[in-house]
């Protein structure tokens, strides 16, 4: 596969999006894995469940009401949401401060296991994250579809990108010129579209030295 050169990439994107001084401000940079490490996993519940409740409706509607959520769900700590019974899940599901949503509400206990989890075999979930290397970030992706609930699509990644994991995300932008450079021609989601987009973005990262946030974010503004 000849892959276009990051750099011409890079120039297109700053062309666009008046100069390269302006388009370096534009892009966001990952955390270090000593700073992923410092966060907590009832952090990584609540960003998980936040982006949950996100899907469908306006965001700033869950952001007005996550006060609340905080509240009913005892700040995401998950030891305290593996011992909520399910008639009190039913109760929480109901409760006016937060959306009432039964469904989204249950991935709250479902997500909470698969962090427990992590925690049994790594010692915590942010240091499973941390660890995980990002040349594999669609593994990672892949795992939090199958071993969680409701992360598939772009919730998984979107909620790594949050929570400061390098990742590139497939957006409507970046899907779309992997598709005109025809480095994917099936779903976005099948193994094999997956395995290409992380190919091509491995090999921009070796050639760059960037980011895979920095790639990803220069290809969807080559674009647009």
């Amino acid at each position: 596969m000849q892959y276009e050169p990051f750099q011409t990439i890079y120039d297109r994107a700053a062309l666009r999006h008046g100069g390269q001084q302006n388009l370096e401000q534009q892009l966001t940079k990952p955390a270090s894995v000593s700073q992923l490490y410092q966060q907590s996993d009832d952090r990584w519940l609540a960003a998980f469940s936040q982006k949950i409740f996100q899907s469908g409706i306006n965001w700033q509607v869950v952001r007005n009401k996550w006060e609340g959520f905080e509240s009913v769900f005892f700040g995401f700590d998950i030891e305290k949401m593996l011992l909520i019974h399910h008639e009190m899940w039913e109760e929480k599901a109901k409760d006016t401060r937060i959306i009432r949503n039964f469904g989204k509400v249950m991935t709250i206990r479902e997500n909470a296991f698969m962090i427990h989890e992590c925690q049994r075999t790594h010692g915590s979930f942010a240091k499973f994250v941390a660890d995980w290397p990002t040349s594999d970030i669609t593994g990672l992706w892949t795992y939090l579809k199958q071993h969680g609930q409701r992360l598939g699509g772009n919730t998984g990644p979107y909620t790594l990108r949050i929570m400061g994991k390098d990742t590139f995300l497939m957006t409507r932008d970046v899907e779309g010129y992997l598709r005109l450079h025809d480095i994917i021609t099936t779903g976005k989601d099948t193994k094999s579209a997956l395995l290409a987009a992380q190919t091509a973005f491995n090999h921009w990262q070796q050639e760059s030295g960037r980011s895979l946030n920095e790639i990803s974010q220069c290809i969807a503004m080559s674009v647009n």
